[in-house]
């Protein structure tokens, strides 16, 4: 269920998305090749807390919010890795995350994931630095 131009020739519509910002043409164009675009209508769980994971997204255009239990802790945009969590320690998704307007995704399954880490660098450093910023986002609220 494509949602736009996902032509691995022409990348500049992903480039804007700023997790993607400084990766070359042919990064870009892997990314492409190991993602599925699909969209999302408002009220849509991205992911759904304590179910397995068995995908991520990357937010391309539109907002979530994230909630553990009733609680509402946080809210993405554009540029925002939804999901990696559990693809990374392989534990049951920590959050539940909800599409608050119409958005364009593109996912990843656990495959897609970790041959996004291995081949991409900066895929991996990214990723790095989004778990970094959730963590110590939580040490100064405790």
């Amino acid at each position: 269920m494509g949602f736009w131009h996902k032509d691995t020739e022409s990348t500049d519509w992903l480039a804007k998305v700023s997790f993607f910002e400084g990766f070359s043409h042919s990064e870009l164009q892997r990314v492409l090749e190991l993602s599925e675009e699909v969209e999302a209508e408002p009220g849509a769980e991205l992911t759904d807390q304590g179910d397995p994971g068995q995908d991520c997204f990357v937010i391309v255009e539109g907002t979530a919010s994230v909630y553990v239990g009733a609680e509402h802790i946080a809210g993405l945009s554009d540029g925002s890795m939804v999901g990696e969590m559990a693809l990374i320690d392989h534990r049951p998704r920590s959050a539940t995350v909800v599409a608050d307007t119409p958005m364009k995704l593109l996912k990843f399954d656990a495959s897609q994931f970790r041959t996004l880490l291995t081949e991409m660098p900066k895929a991996s450093q990214r990723v790095m630095a989004v778990l970094n910023a959730r963590l110590r986002k939580a040490d100064s609220a405790m």
